[in-house]
């Protein structure tokens, strides 16, 4: 369990300081203000998906100890949550602009010579958004949770992502306040955090 614990450690660490100012303000001083608006997105998440691949090949290994396992209708019941969570999470990612969240649509832009920085996006509001703020990592949580057969490899693996979108959504969240300001703090209101709750219960996540 631990070598996959770390190696989420050392991906989380990659993929924030990525995410944060000084790597964002070092690429634009180096490669100026155009390249930074038209390939930084793609190059974090190239960046990302390479710090990843440790933990992708440490799960590849062969398997490792049964925490649990599962068979029967509760088998099939932890089935059917990972099909909601494959289902909710197509959805979620049709809600959003693919291209420019993959840094695509940047990267044409600035090949083709458009003007860059791309249109402000609007806040998503609609839809598997109006469930929880966070509808990608809800039902990327069901889909890794409900396994009819858990190894200790694999309850690793689910630890740490859940512990990586439980942070990785707070400080989305401060990016999203600075960029909406009151418009997101309404949304934060009305909407759960990432668990769909009522919104009575929505202070005591957030």
């Amino acid at each position: 369990m631990l070598p996959i614990l770390l190696a989420l450690f050392f991906f989380g660490v990659i993929h924030s300081l990525m995410a944060g100012y000084r790597a964002k303000h070092a690429f634009r001083r180096r490669f100026g203000d155009r390249a930074y608006h038209g390939l930084y997105r793609l190059v974090y998440n190239i960046i990302a998906a390479i710090s990843l691949m440790p933990v992708t090949l440490l799960l590849l290994l062969p398997p490792s100890p049964i925490v649990w396992q599962l068979e029967g209708p509760a088998a099939l019941l932890l089935l059917a949550l990972q099909g909601v969570g494959a289902l909710g999470l197509l959805v979620s990612l049709m809600q959003i602009d693919l291209g420019r969240f993959l840094g695509l649509s940047q990267l044409v832009a600035y090949l083709r010579g458009d003007p860059l920085p791309l249109p402000p996006e609007s806040l998503q509001e609609g839809g598997v958004y109006k469930l929880v703020r966070h509808p990608l990592y809800l039902f990327s949580l069901l889909l890794i949770w409900p396994q009819a057969i858990m190894t200790q490899g694999l309850l690793a693996f689910n630890i740490g992502a859940t512990l990586y979108f439980v942070i990785g959504s707070r400080l989305e969240e401060q990016r999203m306040i600075r960029v909406f300001g009151d418009q997101y703090q309404a949304y934060r209101q009305r909407v759960p955090w990432l668990v769909p709750l009522p919104v009575f219960f929505n202070s005591t996540l957030t």
